[in-house]
């Protein structure tokens, strides 16, 4: 059993009228995924997709999408991210996917799940350059409240806490101060994160700052292909 992380699909197959093969880099993106997803995942695999899943508006569009993803190998562990706007409470967004018949896929919000000797944890996080100060304080508390109430399910459940965000908390000279303070007092060693697109990444891809790795896991990057998620070292 492995662990793997892929963010940013961006997927668009209820016909939200966003599909991205319009970009540079992101021709045929659908088919590409589904070769690279089934040639790396096993059905006793799982995928962490921290965020920017769907274009849908609604949860009900969505679920076009998430039948896409329960057709591939492995379970599909999905956080939030800031495009996707058909997030709705848990319990409505579990009986779409019930309704659908859809098996493989769970959400990863307030929560964590055991994976091996790792424990998925995670939250959205929030982006550094809000116009609203005010609302991107109240923003970025509620986000780290969030991370706290999943890192501490994932020590509950016995494994090594991993976080996956959508939003960088790292990123060249810019630090989310209160996410990082959670990653730094619960001895975080790996973060993954999306987000930052290919033709944007510019140097990012694996780096450590103070103790903490991260990881850039958005689907251009990757080429479109799920990484595989494994912890460092203890020194």
């Amino acid at each position: 059993m492995s662990l793997f992380v892929i963010a940013d699909t961006h997927l668009s197959l209820g016909n939200a009228g966003k599909s991205m093969d319009v970009f540079g880099g992101w021709h045929d993106y659908v088919g590409r995924l589904k070769e690279n997803w089934e040639r790396v995942v096993s059905t006793e695999d799982t995928v962490v997709l921290p965020g920017d899943i769907s274009w849908a508006m609604d949860i009900k569009d969505a679920a076009v999408d998430f039948s896409f993803l329960d057709s591939l190998p492995g379970t599909k562990l999905i956080g939030k991210g800031n495009h996707d706007y058909w997030w709705a409470t848990v319990n409505k967004m579990n009986g779409v996917l019930e309704a659908n018949g859809i098996s493989t896929v769970k959400f990863l919000f307030n929560n964590a799940f055991l994976c091996g000797d790792i424990s998925v944890c995670g939250t959205r996080g929030w982006f550094f350059d809000a116009q609203e100060a005010e609302d991107n304080a109240k923003i970025i508390a509620r986000e780290a409240g969030r991370l706290k109430t999943s890192i501490e399910e994932g020590i509950r459940l016995g494994g090594e806490p991993v976080v996956f965000t959508h939003y960088p908390v790292v990123m060249d000279d810019k630090i989310c101060e209160p996410l990082f303070e959670v990653l730094k007092i619960y001895g975080i060693k790996r973060c993954y994160f999306g987000h930052i697109h290919a033709d944007r990444s510019g140097r990012l891809g694996d780096y450590t700052f103070d103790g903490v790795r991260f990881s850039l896991v958005s689907a251009d990057f990757l080429g479109f292909t799920p990484k595989k998620v494994s912890l460092l070292q203890q020194n």
